[in-house]
């Protein structure tokens, strides 16, 4: 019988993938499935370029995700269940910052690091608007070997990344790196080229286009029908951002009043309350130098005010957002809703908003009502709407074949983004409506593989489980990892929040290496393989769950109905019959785990191994 100290992973487990996935969450969470506690493991151990590797596979605009990003990965990370969640998107940006565009890392460099040679297929693609989808979408067919043109109707690149997120957030000039990696790998950019005024889908298929991805986004403001909306001084929000991320100079007035609570909102108050000019800043990223060389946004706004129909808890913008603009002395009218717009001489002057009742009706639809006799009055020189945005469809011509649904957006096949129209397929907002960033990557991503098998039958990528064996003896993780705290992201202060100031300002490395230590590494499981010739197979001496201190191993009968387990949808079960004569049913909870290899230490005899698990790709 082997002792643990002798014990080896050497065997061949038999891995179910859903399960793997599922303690895998946020990978799972993330639309492109970045492994990122693979990352984030890898800069806990300071192998920053093989995390940046892992962070950049599957996510061509990783540097700019490390800044915007929603995380969806951060909102089913297990370590929020023990306290606060990874902060998976500021790790992210540490290690962009030391890899990606803004370390200035040269493109020989950036092909060496993603190991990728490129094959030429000599077939033609065309990629309509370079927001996110598009982006990703070019970025991919290049890489298989693809000629891709990307059409874009504004003088400048980058969709709503450029003019409808604020410059505080997102500098400009990683935007422009970002874009260019990708332009060196072979992409055609054409500028001041729309759809439908510039050329038409029939003159693209002419042209040799055999496939055509239009990704352009909703940069059509949803229009808000109030009594007084006629009036002049009432703006709505993407032609706001649209115009102050150009360049222009908005003239808004002192005391602004913003409709809306969701990110778009957000972004526009906080906007709308920078100060005229922006003082030095003093930061740990290159790009906010470049920044503030450039143009500030310059405005005298002396007093934001939102209305937000939905209650403090129920708001949609992120809770980094909420609470930044806070900070900046954004006042917040929750549950509220606008009744009627105050002008006086065609020109506004105020707003009327009224408690709201509820948002909902019995059926689950909107259907706000109202409590009469809550109204007050918000004076104002300007009212911005920001309640949402559709995608500008006039380009579609009969002859294209594009269906589109009731909602407003190009139908397609949600499993490979394809129109109803041959060759065409269609990603982001234009096909699902507004939604996150990164979302509109992984479509861009999604259409590349389909076009790709349309063009040239070629098979997709083999998703493999490789097994990394550790040393279950002298597994051990950082040392006190449990109890250290999520590391509040460094932010500028508050009084140096002006023009285009960048106000995250991202981790140095003591700040990331203890975040990061912080990560449950969920990629390593305990594995009870027991194997009766090798003298590992379990004698039910239930010291691993004697040891557990999360008490998440259970040991049952199996003949008993098993109802005290925590969590059995997300439960390793192991079914041990001892020499036919009973059963034991082992249940360790997967959610509750936190990795700490103590059971396969405390195993007598070497059933329990420490395994970790990655995917690689053929």
């Amino acid at each position: 019988m082997k002792t643990a100290e002798q014990a080896t992973c050497d065997v061949t487990i038999n891995v179910n993938e859903e399960w793997l996935e599922n303690n895998f969450l946020c990978m799972k969470g993330c639309p492109v499935h970045t492994e990122a506690g693979r990352y984030v493991n890898l800069i806990a151990q300071k192998k920053y370029q093989e995390a940046y590797k892992v962070a950049r596979k599957p996510n061509p605009l990783a540097s700019i995700c490390g800044r915007i990003c929603a995380a969806p990965c951060e909102s089913v990370c297990r370590r929020g269940k023990l306290d606060q969640p990874i902060a998976i998107r500021a790790l992210k940006r540490f290690v962009t910052e030391k890899f990606g565009v803004e370390s200035m890392l040269d493109v020989i460099k950036m092909r060496d690091i993603l190991e990728h040679s490129i094959i030429p297929k000599n077939k033609s693609v065309a990629v309509i608007g370079s927001g996110p989808a598009g982006l990703a979408c070019a970025h991919d067919l290049a890489l298989k070997g693809y000629n891709v043109t990307i059409f874009e109707k504004h003088e400048v690149p980058g969709g709503m990344l450029r003019l409808g997120i604020p410059e505080y957030r997102l500098p400009r000039e990683l935007i422009r790196l970002e874009i260019n990696a990708i332009l060196q790998l072979g992409v055609e950019l054409k500028l001041g080229k729309e759809l439908g005024v510039d050329f038409t889908i029939k003159d693209l298929r002419n042209n040799g286009y055999e496939a055509i991805f239009i990704g352009i986004g909703a940069h059509k403001s949803r229009i808000l029908n109030l009594p007084g909306q006629e009036s002049d001084g009432i703006l709505y929000a993407i032609d706001y951002l649209l115009n102050v991320n150009l360049g222009y100079k908005i003239e808004i007035g002192k005391k602004i009043v913003v409709i809306g609570g969701g990110n778009v909102a957000f972004d526009v108050a906080r906007t709308a309350v920078r100060k005229e000019k922006p003082e030095a800043v003093t930061s740990s990223d290159i790009i906010a130098a470049l920044d503030v060389a450039r143009s500030a946004v310059r405005f005298g706004v002396n007093n934001v005010e939102m209305v937000v129909m939905e209650s403090e808890n129920e708001m949609l913008a992120d809770i980094e957002e909420i609470e930044q603009a806070k900070q900046e002395k954004i006042i917040i009218h929750n549950s509220y809703g606008p009744k009627r717009i105050i002008s006086e001489n065609g020109k506004v002057i105020g707003i009327e908003i009224i408690r709201v009742k509820s948002l909902f009706d019995n059926s689950g639809n909107f259907n706000p009502t109202y409590i009469e006799g809550t109204e007050k009055i918000i004076n104002a020189d300007s009212i911005i709407i920001a309640i949402g945005q559709s995608s500008e469809l006039n380009f579609i011509e009969p002859s294209d074949n594009i269906e589109i649904t009731l909602r407003g957006t190009i139908k397609i096949n949600p499993d490979t983004l394809a129109t109803s129209a041959e060759g065409i397929y269609c990603g982001g907002d234009a096909a699902f409506g507004p939604r996150i960033a990164i979302s509109a990557i992984a479509d861009g991503k999604k259409a590349a593989n389909s076009i790709d098998t349309y063009l040239s039958d070629a098979e997709q990528e083999k998703k493999k489980i490789e097994i990394t064996c550790h040393n279950t003896y002298t597994f051990k993780p950082i040392l006190g990892y449990t109890k250290i705290q999520r590391q509040p992201i460094p932010n500028l202060e508050i009084n140096r929040r002006v023009g285009i100031s960048q106000v995250e300002l991202g981790y140095d490395e003591y700040q990331a290496q203890l975040e990061a230590g912080r990560c449950l590494k969920c990629w390593d499981n305990t594995i009870f393989e027991g194997n009766e010739s090798e003298g590992t197979e379990c004698i039910l001496c239930g010291g691993c769950s004697d040891v557990c201190p999360e008490n998440c191993i259970e040991i049952h009968p199996s003949n008993t109905l098993v109802s005290g387990s925590k969590n059995p949808k997300n439960s390793f079960k192991l079914s041990i019959e001892n020499n036919g004569r009973y059963g034991i049913v082992l249940i360790k909870n997967e959610e509750v785990c936190i990795r700490c290899g103590l059971c396969a230490k405390r195993c007598p005899v070497g059933t329990i191994t420490m395994q970790g698990f990655q995917y690689s790709y053929s």
